[in-house]
């Protein structure tokens, strides 16, 4: 049950890189929480039509309980992405990127401290994610400045996330927890967007291929996913298969928008593969010793 666990989280990953060139598109003429906003409000809308379909509104208890612990995640997942996004706009894309994705090293170190047992090709295979991340990234030196600070309590907000998820996936069910996550975001983006924020009709109308897209297949289904592979597999490992996001958004770059990698790129992509794997050399043992008995 493991590996469909891990294909859940690599699809989500796979979905999440493949949005950054949605919302590079997108983000052209309206702000972060407007932006945010309407892809929020189209992923509610797609997972709530999922939860009737699958008849979730008939088990109200469970729903219930389901709804209580979504709204949890949806408020660290707001802060997480509210940082990511506005930190974006004093630091460079690929230190931002690095720096959101040391949750790679956040999670293992964590459950230590969580009393969770983490292996050590858990370790390795972080090392070599983050090292590729490192190559793929930060391409123009490494400094500390407003931006960067912002993107690293960035990832140790996202940090929380996965472990929230880890902790309460197994006791939800998956789209009415995804699908409460994802309107407490849409409401705090509505509400903020609100505030500071002004933004013609149709300046969003312009957008709606790329909010179609972060909205229903980042928002309501790679959220879903993740709360899905999360039930079987263990967090070290989910990170470094999640943080692949990076790998598949520098693919979908250069592949959609032309974007050439270079060696350095490549060798990073390379790295990150290498991590997944070797975070999962464990796992996959321990299957195949228990098919063997």
């Amino acid at each position: 049950m493991r590996w469909r666990g891990n294909a859940c989280l690599l699809a989500a990953a796979f979905i999440w890189g493949t949005t950054f060139v949605a919302q590079s598109v997108g983000m052209e003429k309206i702000g972060p929480f407007t932006y945010g906003a309407a892809r929020f409000f189209l992923g509610v809308l797609a997972l709530f039509a999922l939860w009737l379909i699958v008849g979730g509104h008939k088990r109200r208890e469970e729903a219930v309980r389901s709804f209580r612990v979504g709204a949890g995640a949806g408020c660290v997942m707001f802060v997480a992405s509210a940082l990511q996004q506005y930190g974006m706009l004093y630091t460079t894309v690929g230190k931002a990127s690095f720096l959101t994705c040391l949750y790679l090293i956040f999670v293992p170190l964590a459950g230590v401290f969580l009393r969770q047992r983490i292996r050590a090709e858990h370790w390795a295979g972080a090392i070599l994610a983050v090292t590729g991340l490192y190559f793929l990234c930060v391409t123009d030196g490494f400094s500390m400045g407003r931006g960067d600070i912002m993107e690293f309590c960035c990832a140790l907000f996202w940090t929380a996330h996965i472990l929230f998820i880890d902790r309460v996936a197994a006791k939800a069910e998956a789209i009415a927890m995804s699908l409460a996550q994802v309107a407490v975001v849409f409401l705090l983006n509505a509400a903020t967007a609100a505030i500071f924020e002004t933004a013609q009709a149709s300046d969003v109308a312009a957008a709606w291929f790329s909010l179609f897209y972060a909205g229903v297949l980042s928002t309501g289904v790679a959220f879903t996913l993740q709360i899905v592979g999360q039930r079987t597999a263990d967090p070290a490992p989910a990170a470094v298969i999640m943080s692949l996001e990076s790998v598949f958004g520098a693919l979908a770059g250069w592949f959609v928008l032309g974007e050439a990698l270079s060696l350095r790129e490549l060798a990073g992509c390379t790295l990150m593969g290498a991590g997944m794997l070797v975070s999962q050399a464990g796992g996959f043992a321990l299957d195949s010793l228990k098919k063997r008995r």
